[in-house]
């Protein structure tokens, strides 16, 4: 045997010496991650933040979803959703979730690793603050269940808020992940997320682990690639969301400022708006005018911010919440200058493709109306009443449209093409 000879067999025994030393070692980390225990995830309240998290998360964990309201309950364990989200209803009735409803909170609590927290925190207009009293309830109710559960506060909060309820329940397991969805997109956005954002103590590494793996365990739920994740601190992440949406409102505000402009000089409003969003820096999009900024989040969350702001010095915070004030203002007083006698209200909804409408700016308007002693109706499919507010409800289209001088429209549909000189709408491009 040549040199060269005993040179290769040399080297294929030291292969397979590796070889064999790899190998199993290999399957041991592979024994140890599919012996690992399945993660458990409880997720408190059910509107359109707790089941879009709870949905996505239950592709891959064990979830149980808590609410109050048995009626949600049971349409979630039946496969139903009890909010009108397109994915989370394809996703309940089509997929092999691992969820279950409950009204047990401290079933679901019990030996979870992760609760969120996603209960609902309306703003209080006395005190200048958001009611985080739902928020303080399950954080007490997991620390007697669980204390040893990281909890993930997901509501939105005022700046400042998590520091103060870790010092206030002695609890170091509390962190913050803001969100960041649209209301009958959440799901949707939960699996194209623009970005995951965790507050955790950076320089506390158990609850920096804590925050790196609820971050892994969203992204593993979505499926968008290459998410950005960020962590930072607890107060930064509250201030993102609240900044986040300030941006959104002030946009929507610097719009509908736009097209007021435009219709008190008789322009074309959608025209200026085209040739504005050409510019790369300003972009088409979130660029329909409304009759104001509304729903769950852009009102609260914009006062909130404002309250944050107590002794800071701000111009354009304080500009956004009073631009929403001044553009129901302008809407009324055009419609109330037509002169009508009954003036119908197409939907109470913020936007299409939703059910709800908490805040809706067309509420706004609404107030400004009947305190000029015009009379109103409502069209409004999802509401089975026959008032709404002290308003006349009227569930037959064709009925309404009679009724109607002039009907007010936030978001146009074909609905009322047949109508449509009575229409007052700044829908100009018909979405959103």
């Amino acid at each position: 045997m040549n040199n060269r000879t005993k040179l290769l067999s040399f080297l294929v025994m030291i292969f397979l010496i590796i070889s064999s030393l790899t190998v199993p070692s290999l399957n041991v980390l592979a024994e140890t991650d599919d012996t690992k225990h399945p993660t458990k995830i409880a997720v408190a309240g059910m509107g359109y933040v707790g089941i879009s998290n709870a949905v996505l998360l239950a592709q891959n964990n064990d979830v149980y979803a808590v609410d109050i309201v048995k009626d949600k309950v049971d349409m979630i364990n039946n496969k139903k959703s009890p909010i009108a989200d397109k994915e989370i209803e394809e996703y309940l009735f089509n997929k092999d979730l691992k969820l279950t409803a409950t009204t047990d909170a401290e079933l679901a609590y019990k030996d979870a690793d992760y609760v969120i927290i996603a209960t609902p925190t309306d703003y209080d207009t006395e005190r200048n603050y958001f009611n985080t009293a739902s928020v303080d309830a399950v954080i007490k109710s997991v620390m007697k269940v669980n204390p040893k559960a990281i909890i993930v506060i997901k509501s939105t909060v005022p700046v400042g808020f998590t520091e103060s309820v870790r010092k206030k329940y002695n609890c170091d397991n509390i962190i913050f992940s803001p969100e960041f969805l649209r209301e009958g997109r959440a799901l949707f956005d939960n699996l194209y997320p623009s970005r995951i954002i965790v507050g955790t103590i950076i320089d506390n590494p158990r609850l920096t682990k804590a925050a790196e793996g609820f971050a892994k365990l969203l992204a593993q739920g979505a499926k968008k690639e290459n998410i950005p994740i960020l962590l930072t601190n607890l107060t930064e992440a509250e201030a993102i969301k609240l900044f986040s949406n300030a941006y959104l409102a002030c946009r929507v505000a610097f719009f509908n400022e736009l097209d007021t402009y435009a219709q008190v000089n008789n322009l074309d409003a959608k025209q200026i708006i085209d040739g504005v969003g050409l510019d790369q820096r300003i972009g088409s999009h979130y660029n329909n005018p409304s009759f104001g900024y509304g729903g769950y989040c852009f009102p609260k969350d914009t006062k909130q911010l404002l309250a944050n702001f107590k002794g800071i010095p701000n111009n354009i915070i304080e500009a956004i919440v009073k631009s929403n004030d001044t553009r129901k203002d302008f809407i009324s007083n055009r419609i109330a200058n037509k002169s009508p006698q009954a003036v119908g209200i197409y939907r109470l909804i913020m936007k299409s493709n939703s059910d709800n409408f908490r805040q809706s700016a067309i509420q706004g308007i609404m107030e400004r109306l009947k305190s000029k002693g015009i009379e109103l109706v409502i069209y409004e499919p999802t509401l089975n009443t026959d008032t709404f507010l002290g308003y006349k409800v009227i569930n037959k289209l064709d009925e309404f449209k009679k009724l109607s001088d002039v009907i007010l429209a936030n978001r146009y549909n074909d609905d009322l093409i047949d109508v449509i000189d009575k229409v007052y709408t700044r829908d100009l491009y018909f979405r959103d």
